[in-house]
């Protein structure tokens, strides 16, 4: 029976009957390890974001910061990140894959991580377990977000 938790920057997947290291581990806030000392002083270090599967076990999500959530497809490895917005939860609206980049030069289509706004987060995130269909949920809010939009 496979467990995940999200440990630091990483999403970890442990056997249960395996209990010396994790069988799979997915980075997620790589990018943040400049910004510790930020997440220190403003309590965000302290933020638990919770992580599930789909309904089949092939998939994983999780959130972040500055209204993001990231998907890890377990057999492919491909990964994604997608950006909770209202404007993008209308129906039939394709979610644009986001990247956060660390430093050094930014591409156009890139958020720097000095631009991310860590009072925006997702802590909730579930997935439907027959559907492809999920909900993040930003503040008080619940967003779905229908899963064949997603593209990972």
């Amino acid at each position: 029976y496979p467990l995940v938790c999200l440990v630091s920057y990483d999403l970890k997947v442990w056997d249960l009957h395996m209990e010396s290291k994790p069988i799979e581990t997915f980075t997620v806030h790589e990018y943040l390890r400049s910004k510790l000392c930020s997440l220190y002083e403003n309590d965000c270090i302290f933020d638990k974001f919770e992580c599930c599967w789909n309904g089949t076990d092939s998939a994983i999500m999780t959130g972040s910061y500055n209204n993001f959530f990231r998907m890890f497809d377990r057999s492919s490895r491909k990964e994604v990140t997608l950006e909770a917005s209202r404007e993008v939860a209308k129906p039939k609206t394709m979610l644009k894959p986001r990247k956060v980049c660390s430093g050094g030069k930014r591409k156009k289509d890139e958020i720097s991580v000095d631009c991310l706004d860590f009072n925006k987060k997702i802590l909730h995130t579930a997935w439907h377990p027959q559907r492809k269909y999920h909900r993040c949920r930003r503040n008080q809010q619940s967003l779905p977000f229908p899963g064949e939009l997603l593209t990972l």
